[in-house]
């Protein structure tokens, strides 16, 4: 069993939090996020720090209280610093153009994929690659799984390895027909 959750959590400088009720609110340099708090997880709030306790000792919901440890954490790190996926397209003819929040792909189909941002991400090219996408935003949820869409659209294949994929992810190659000798 984990014992972080009994750690109090620090706030940057610039973050400042708003306990009420069981509702969470960071406000930061990025932007603002809220956490409404499972039922048995008590916060205090306290200077700079944030301290959780939980209402039970074992079972499902004592599992809550490093859950929402986690997750506080996360969405500090969020209203501070921001997430970011880039995510790069590979392949010959394969490319990207982003007007506003619309990101149209070209990704060996016969028809143009058109996916629309949400309004709290931000998507841009990549300033010194322009085979790169880069997906942004204070909520990593929210960010992952955009970038998640991006990539399910055309995901890498094993022979020649085009598609989209995560900058820096592996994709295991097969050898393909001229393997078999």
């Amino acid at each position: 069993m984990s014992r972080l959750a009994k750690k109090p959590i620090s706030l940057p400088t610039g973050v400042t939090c708003t306990l009420d009720g069981s509702s969470l609110t960071l406000n930061g340099p990025k932007g603002s996020l809220s956490y409404i708090l499972p039922s048995t997880v008590i916060a205090q709030v306290q200077d700079n720090t944030i301290l959780l306790s939980s209402s039970v000792s074992e079972g499902k919901e004592f599992a809550y209280w490093g859950l929402a440890w986690a997750l506080i954490r996360s969405k500090i790190t969020g209203v501070s610093e921001g997430f970011k996926k880039e995510l790069e397209v590979q392949g010959v003819g394969y490319r990207f153009e982003i007007a506003g929040k619309k990101i149209t792909l070209s990704v060996g189909f016969s028809h143009k994929v058109i996916l629309e941002a949400p309004n709290d991400l931000t998507v841009a090219a990549h300033p010194e690659n322009a085979q790169i996408i880069v997906v942004s935003g204070i909520d990593a949820q929210r960010v992952g799984e955009f970038a998640a869409k991006i990539r399910a659209v055309k995901p890498p294949e094993p022979y020649k390895g085009k598609g989209i994929r995560y900058v820096g992810e592996y994709v295991r190659r097969k050898a393909g027909k001229t393997g078999a000798k």
